[in-house]
């Protein structure tokens, strides 16, 4: 895929920026419910007796299935109206969260928690294609730097309004709040979005057996990572979840190879920008959402900080990361997308070495913000070019197939981050105690100093090479 021509360079008439700030505000509420019950876990916990093992899934559970759908959403976007597809997420998205609230046991908060993952993954992509087909040129790019920023940020920021909600009221209003918001956005969206006339689709073109094949194979492999810390790595409950993820997972490959409208396109696979792009994104975002929840779980359990004095410890975290962004944008303007990404991965490496040193009698000033600040800056860095990079060149046709596919890569990210580094972090102690956390927080972030060093090599060899002119300006060779 070239990243210079077409709609990327030409700017175009130059639209009001309304469209964006209803699209940013539903993706701020989409990626705000990834760690907004970070800090407030163990009063969730407390309050539905959710034992330690068991409180990942509320994470997970919306972030497997957000992550599992939105290729199936991607599609519905290009095939249906956009605005109304973008209307639709965002009114069951809001539902959902309100929902969630009033879940009286762990089964109905999990399930909610699932029917929200779904509403994003409608949402998410009919949103970013919103964006992309909208603006040309230099807006364009504008607008998908501020929508990586929104990707990072908001992740940290959750952490902060769940900390301060759930103090303040109780641990139900971190869901609540996104009602006022969500029917806000849902009045002025329904104002200044166009409207689209499209052709009527029939049902063979959304791929349902592909779907249905992707989502479940996603569910499994993320249920397979996050039980092994109740079950174990080798026990017959995770081997069996794992073989059914491989065998759905295969079978999804099948189907496309031979489906005559494919949920994904073969072609896209060809597209080395969107690829190269979306597995850094699935990288840099389980880093970020599992680091967030190894955290939380660490400065609560170990050190004994309260939901809102968690939430003020990630405060430092959130700003470095939008100085990570500010500066991954001025970056571009010197160096290939692959260099500025690459630097801010071994950045992030470094800062979860440094984390993984904290011992059960660290202290916050001297053991924790050191590695947080420096992690804030590494990941505020991948975003911005995986963002711009990722999208450049993408027809309208299949603006909503390729935003879905980049931002599987965001939730599925975070839906493994938060797997893989809880489980690996279980084999060293239990979450629950602090004994066993602070031990499990030094294993975790071992694993996930590792895990960066790969995804940096990884960004090195396979992102863009070209060089971004300007603030966030035209590819060249």
């Amino acid at each position: 895929m070239h990243a210079t021509g077409g709609q990327d360079d030409e700017d175009g008439p130059r639209r009001p920026w309304t469209v964006l700030a209803v699209a940013l505000a539903a993706q701020i509420l989409v990626v705000l419910d990834i760690s907004v019950v970070n800090t407030a876990l163990p009063t969730i916990g407390h309050a539905l007796d959710i034992d330690g093992g068991n409180l990942q899934w509320l994470v997970t559970a919306y972030v497997m299935m957000s992550g599992g759908g939105l290729l199936l959403g991607g599609r519905i976007s290009d095939l249906l109206s956009r605005r109304g597809v973008f209307l639709t997420g965002l009114t069951l998205f809001t539902a959902a969260s309100i929902l969630s609230g009033f879940a009286g046991s762990t089964g109905e908060l999990i399930a909610a928690r699932a029917v929200q993952g779904l509403s994003a993954a409608l949402l998410t992509p009919s949103a970013l294609s919103l964006i992309t087909t909208t603006y040309a040129g230099a807006q364009r790019r504008a607008a998908l730097a501020l929508w990586g920023a929104v990707g990072s940020l908001g992740v940290a920021a959750g952490v902060l309004l769940g900390g301060a909600v759930t103090t303040w009221t109780s641990w139900q209003f971190i869901f609540w709040i996104n009602g006022p918001i969500g029917v806000i956005a849902l009045i002025v969206g329904t104002r200044t979005i166009a409207k689209e006339q499209v052709a009527r689709p029939q049902l063979t073109d959304l791929d349902l057996p592909g779907a249905s094949a992707v989502i479940g194979g996603l569910v499994a492999l993320t249920y397979a990572l996050g039980a092994t810390a109740t079950h174990g790595w080798w026990s017959a409950h995770t081997v069996f979840a794992m073989a059914v993820s491989a065998v759905l997972l295969v079978a999804f490959l099948t189907i496309e190879r031979r489906a005559d409208k494919p949920l994904f396109p073969p072609h896209v696979w060809k597209l080395k920008a969107l690829v190269s792009g979306t597995a850094v994104m699935l990288g840099i975002t389980g880093l970020l959402v599992g680091s967030v929840f190894l955290t939380s779980i660490f400065v609560q359990t170990v050190l004994g900080y309260s939901a809102l004095k968690t939430g003020v410890a990630f405060l430092p975290f959130a700003l470095a990361i939008t100085a990570g962004t500010i500066l991954a944008r001025h970056l571009l303007a010197h160096a290939a997308p692959r260099v500025v990404a690459g630097v801010g991965l071994l950045i992030t490496a470094g800062a979860a070495v440094l984390l993984s040193i904290a011992g059960p009698d660290a202290g916050y000033a001297v053991d924790l913000l050191p590695g947080l600040i420096i992690m804030g800056v590494g990941v505020g860095m991948v975003f911005v070019p995986v963002s711009v990079t990722s999208m450049a060149g993408i027809p309208a046709s299949h603006a909503g197939v390729a935003s879905g596919f980049l931002m599987t890569g965001h939730e599925v990210g975070a839906a493994l981050g938060v797997a893989v580094l809880s489980a690996v972090a279980s084999t060293a102690g239990s979450l629950a105690t602090a004994d066993g956390a602070a031990d499990a927080f030094s294993r975790g972030f071992t694993c996930a100093a590792a895990i960066a060093a790969v995804v940096a090599a990884y960004a090195l060899w396979r992102m863009p090479a070209q060089r971004v002119t300007g603030a966030i300006g035209h590819m060249h060779q």
